[in-house]
């Protein structure tokens, strides 16, 4: 196209990417008579061809940023990539997940070296099976590739749906003075006082004072049927209130230190004290004909949690123990002793039969899941803070854990991939405080600074890609 002389001129001023773009231009071309050359779009693999060129700038903070600004999720992104790929590219492109699937596969691969355009004769046009009279603006695969199911996102707002007043709501980590019953009222355990709030009408009534007594609330737990309230308190008895004739049924006494642990298995309290030990008692009958004392934590007991089937308890303690027990022996069946800091936050899961999760205090920070069927350890996760709570989604397989020191967060994770779906700020102490919604959508936390916090985390819908099988005795009654 150029004489040699000319061409060597030229070339003497040309930055390299302007020779290899010569280079091409001379490598695609046949010598002809014609002194122009139409470059053939029809049949170019533009994909291929345009992932040669080196893209320096895709990364760059500007377009992070006004991705973030857009607020567009990467799924939502990668429809619309495929979409311009299907009309401008011809790529046939028919599925997001396939498409997104060939796109990591395709991260690690060199582009081969090409020419982004072809200079041959033209051919017959190839419609690919497509109408050349259809009236869809976009293509058959496009068509196919915007009605392809999505999954629809779910946002979890960052502020909570509503704020209550807690005066005198303490702040110490080994209490735990919140719970939420089966009919939709939570009982919070202020001072000398024991406070029901209705979450139907927004009232609220006063259950008991221990004040006369000098005494402090140091636990409440409601029973599976939700019209029993237990009161764990200060000088180490519990009480038993009916709450629908607002009048004490039992006082069990036994510990001689105060019972920061209650766990209910149909009509046996399970309490957990400072005494170290762990008072099992069936609260229809008197104390001394069905008292079961387990003895094995070394400190404090501030962690109680029955399974699911209510076959075994786990406890967790100030010795950095957790401990499995089943419902015949007195000694622990399974003993953990990875964490390194007090083990008050147990949940059992809904969803995997002999799954357990536990969290440790400020020198630990950790989240770890016990198979306690085989006895063994399996993740681990590292939050960062001191781990106060955890409480398994009751409809998905996901679980959220309240934080103290240092950041005061709520994280909401998904398992077993343990990645965040959501951090939730907004206390100003450490959480210490957990309950879910009987409907296992929202969430109360509670903190040193007297407030309680209601959020929306979890989703009512079950999740799709959760086992339904038959097989399943845990999860059906016949």
């Amino acid at each position: 196209m150029f004489s040699p002389e000319y061409e060597k001129r030229i070339l003497k001023h040309c930055s390299p990417v302007a020779r290899n773009l010569f280079d091409n231009l001379e490598s695609s071309t046949t010598p002809t008579s014609l002194d122009r050359f139409i470059p053939c779009r029809a049949n170019n693999n533009w994909q291929t061809n345009f992932a040669s060129i080196n893209k320096s700038n895709d990364n760059s903070p500007q377009t992070s940023k006004k991705q973030r600004d857009c607020g567009e999720t990467a799924r939502d992104s990668l429809a619309y990539s495929c979409l311009l790929k299907n009309e401008l590219l011809g790529t046939a492109i028919d599925d997001v997940k396939t498409a997104g699937e060939e796109r990591n596969e395709n991260a690690y691969t060199p582009a081969a070296k090409r020419s982004l355009f072809k200079y041959q004769s033209p051919t017959k046009q190839d419609y690919n099976g497509e109408c050349p009279y259809s009236l869809s603006p976009v293509s058959a695969k496009s068509q196919k590739l915007l009605r392809s199911p999505r999954k629809a996102t779910r946002k979890i707002s960052r502020i909570p749906f509503k704020v209550l007043d807690a005066p005198e709501l303490q702040d110490d980590f080994y209490l735990n003075l919140v719970d939420w019953s089966s009919q939709n009222v939570l009982a919070v355990g202020l001072g000398s006082c024991v406070y029901l709030w209705s979450a139907c009408t927004s009232q609220v009534t006063r259950l008991c004072d221990l004040s006369p007594d000098s005494n402090t609330v140091t636990s409440v737990s409601w029973n599976e049927r939700g019209n029993t309230v237990a009161v764990g308190t200060h000088h180490g008895y519990v009480t038993v209130w009916d709450v629908a004739a607002n009048k004490q049924i039992n006082k069990l006494n036994g510990h001689s230190a105060r019972v920061g642990a209650l766990a209910w298995n149909s009509d046996i309290l399970s309490s957990g004290s400072r005494d170290r030990w762990i008072i099992q008692r069936d609260t229809r009958t008197p104390q001394l004909q069905s008292e079961r004392r387990l003895a094995g934590h070394r400190q404090e007991v501030c962690g109680l949690k029955w399974s699911p089937d209510n076959q075994y308890l786990a406890s967790g303690g100030n010795d950095n123990r957790l401990y499995v027990w089943n419902q015949h022996s007195v000694s622990p069946v399974q003993s953990y002793t990875e964490h390194m800091a007090a083990v008050k936050a147990i949940a059992w899961s809904p969803h995997h039969h002999g799954l357990l999760a536990s969290g440790g205090g400020t020198a630990d920070r950790c989240i770890r899941f016990w198979n306690t069927l085989t006895g063994q350890p399996m993740q681990c996760v590292d939050t960062g803070s001191q781990v106060c709570n955890l409480a398994w989604s009751k409809h998905s397989s996901e679980l959220v854990s309240t934080h103290g020191y240092s950041q005061n967060q709520i994280l909401v994770w998904k398992y077993p991939s343990l990645t965040q779906v959501a951090k939730l700020t907004g206390h100003s102490y450490r959480v210490l405080y957990l309950a879910l919604s009987p409907d296992g959508e929202a969430i109360v936390t509670g903190a040193g600074d007297e407030t309680l916090r209601f959020w929306n985390v979890f989703s009512k819908a079950r999740s799709q890609k959760e086992n339904k099988s038959v097989l399943n005795l845990f999860a059906n009654i016949r």
